[in-house]
């Protein structure tokens, strides 16, 4: 973490990126409540690199799972500005819950909570001991086989309302599907995608 003071935010934001040869829009960080200066008022920035954020991303997990009481451990990794985060447990079925709504409630609080913490968006995908990967293989498959059923009978068919990362695994499965097109519809929780035939 570097620090950077100036009259104000933006000056501050400016002297770091010159300072770190980066884009204002890329610096990660956090005014400070620290004051600088004697007869006049400086803010002062932290600067937080992506290591700093899956930090407190990991240990933001593991405390909402200790107030669970659920042991737990987590793994990282960074794959095209995704991080991606399993955790493991002694109780793997609690952390996931119903048709995967706890975990879906986890990823939600912890973007959010990290977005609110560093004032930027990062995009955080968490997993429990690899069930969202079985989960994106079966859509993969089922989109394929209802993509072609889509093609045969020139019927459109509606998906349930599923979260980004879901609906990215659609419309990736039916890329190069002749006469299929996927369309996303609707708005936050209630959006979905649809399998359209195209002539």
């Amino acid at each position: 973490m570097k620090s950077y003071a100036a009259k104000t935010v933006e000056e501050a934001l400016e002297f770091a990126a010159n300072d770190l040869n980066t884009p204002v829009e890329n610096l990660i960080y956090i005014v400070s409540d620290k004051k600088k200066g004697i007869f006049s008022k400086k803010v002062v920035v932290d600067i937080y690199d992506l290591p700093d954020v899956i930090k407190y991303a990991e240990d933001y997990l593991l405390h909402i799972t200790d107030e669970l009481g659920v042991e737990s451990t987590v793994n990282t990794r960074l794959d095209d500005d995704i991080i991606h985060i399993t955790i493991d447990s002694t109780h793997n079925p609690i952390l996931i819950g119903k048709g995967g709504k706890t975990l879906q409630a986890f990823t939600e609080l912890t973007k959010l909570a990290v977005s609110n913490h560093f004032h930027k968006r990062f995009r955080i995908l968490i997993d429990v001991n690899g069930y969202k990967d079985v989960k994106y293989s079966r859509l993969n498959k089922l989109t394929r086989r209802l993509a072609r059923e889509v093609a045969k009978t020139k019927e459109t068919y509606v998906f349930e309302p599923m979260p980004a990362d879901e609906r990215r695994i659609i419309h990736n499965a039916c890329t190069g599907i002749a006469h299929v097109r996927s369309e996303s519809t609707g708005e936050g929780p209630r959006r979905r995608v649809q399998l359209i035939y195209v002539d």
